[in-house]
């Protein structure tokens, strides 16, 4: 037998965002219940940061979120910090470390920041209904009806939290650009984000034999990328972990670039940003150049890599053979190793959806739908997304705060 539930706020989706908000408002003495048509609460928490969770980064600033309007996050990032959420986690008795680039993580497992947030619903009297399929979204006055196979649920306020459609199998769908779409809001079209790079032809027949081989390298994008109509400013790079797989490029610093990256573009990556080849190959061939060049090369990459280089690049023979010139034009290959993606491995492995709801439609201080009184979009289905790093986190508990402020 279907049930009628009347709540002060309806809030779609139990994961980061969702979980934060609901608790936020139920401690304003709201009403309200989240519904998920998951069976796990929180699976993308508990997946994330290798099951420790990187909740949030110490650095965060506007400047680490891509968006069609930069400026939008900026109220809400002010109003909740990492600091305000570091606090929530000491007082929940959680320890954690600072691993590197200021990327916050749990000394033991992401489950303590599901059960934080959980309890914290809870102890604000917010009703969580799992495996709850939502059939359909209507608004009569001001009242937003939702209808699911356990009932329709009502209230004078919805929240959007269902986020993007990255890792499908653990239940990303895109009901929150439908729902925003039928309220009249736009979408910036979405995409993959923080993913792997594929590729075809050479590039992969050296990738797949390279597989497993991983440098500190820095990569940057074409500045030519765009960003729906926007074009950089200025090119991008990161300087992070870089490994070779069996389907292209992946490791932290590929993932980030993957944010930027469109199609027909390339990406170019110094495989040896630290030091320089030119120097440390002149000086090898001062010390005694009876040695090949691959194996030269091999004393500042990793081996199998110097070696699959020179053989794709045609470096042959002794490097006491070889002049400064030809020397010169090497190291300008491996710290300027330029190659063009065929692709992405797509939203099975994206930790992210770029894009999302416009946030042209949207209050910058509440997340309220500017032109749909009661209605809210928050976290990863707005078009706001954070690098790599626990900045996505950041977002969620931010824009959750923001809207639970305001509902």
């Amino acid at each position: 037998m279907s049930e009628s539930r009347t709540y002060d706020v309806i809030t779609l989706g139990a994961g980061a965002a969702g979980l934060f908000f609901a608790a936020e408002a139920g401690r304003r003495g709201k009403r309200v219940v989240v519904i998920d048509h998951a069976k796990k609460i929180g699976e993308k928490i508990r997946i994330s940061g290798g099951g420790r969770c990187n909740f949030t980064n110490i650095h965060t600033k506007p400047e680490n979120f891509l968006s069609q309007n930069p400026k939008f996050a900026i109220s809400a990032l002010r109003g909740f910090t990492p600091q305000d959420f570091i606090g929530r986690v000491e007082k929940a008795g959680i320890a954690w470390h600072e691993k590197k680039l200021g990327q916050l993580f749990c000394d033991d497992s992401a489950q303590q920041i599901i059960d934080m947030l959980v309890d914290d619903c809870r102890a604000q009297g917010v009703v969580i209904r799992m495996e709850t399929a939502v059939e359909k979204v209507s608004r009569d006055g001001e009242i937003y009806h939702v209808s699911t196979d356990a009932g329709t649920f009502t209230a004078p306020a919805l929240v959007v939290a269902t986020g993007g459609k990255s890792i499908p199998k653990i239940g990303a769908t895109g009901l929150g650009y439908q729902l925003a779409e039928q309220f009249g809001l736009d979408i910036i079209e979405p995409r993959p984000a923080l993913v792997p790079l594929t590729f075809s032809g050479d590039v992969l027949e050296m990738t797949k034999g390279l597989a497993g081989v991983s440098v500190e390298a820095r990569v940057s994008a074409d500045p030519e990328t765009q960003f729906g109509k926007r074009k950089a400013k200025r090119r991008t790079e990161f300087s992070e972990g870089f490994l070779f797989t069996h389907r292209g490029l992946s490791g932290p610093s590929i993932l980030q670039i993957s944010s930027y990256w469109r199609e027909g573009g390339s990406v170019t990556v110094n495989l040896s940003p630290e030091k320089s080849v030119y120097d440390a190959l002149r000086q090898r061939r001062a010390a005694g150049g009876k040695v090949e060049v691959h194996t030269a090369l091999g004393e500042v990459l990793p081996k199998r890599l110097a070696t699959s280089l020179a053989a794709s690049e045609g470096w042959r023979g002794n490097l006491a053979d070889w002049s400064d010139a030809k020397i010169d034009a090497l190291a300008q290959r491996v710290h300027g190793w330029a190659v063009k993606p065929a692709g992405s491995e797509g939203y099975r492995t994206a930790e992210v959806t770029l894009g999302g709801v416009d946030t042209n439609g949207l209050n910058s201080r509440t997340m309220e739908a500017n032109s749909v009184p009661g209605l809210y979009f928050i976290g990863e289905v707005v078009d706001v997304t954070g690098w790599l790093g626990g900045y996505n986190f950041q977002w969620a508990w931010a824009s959750g705060f923001a809207a639970a402020q305001a509902v």
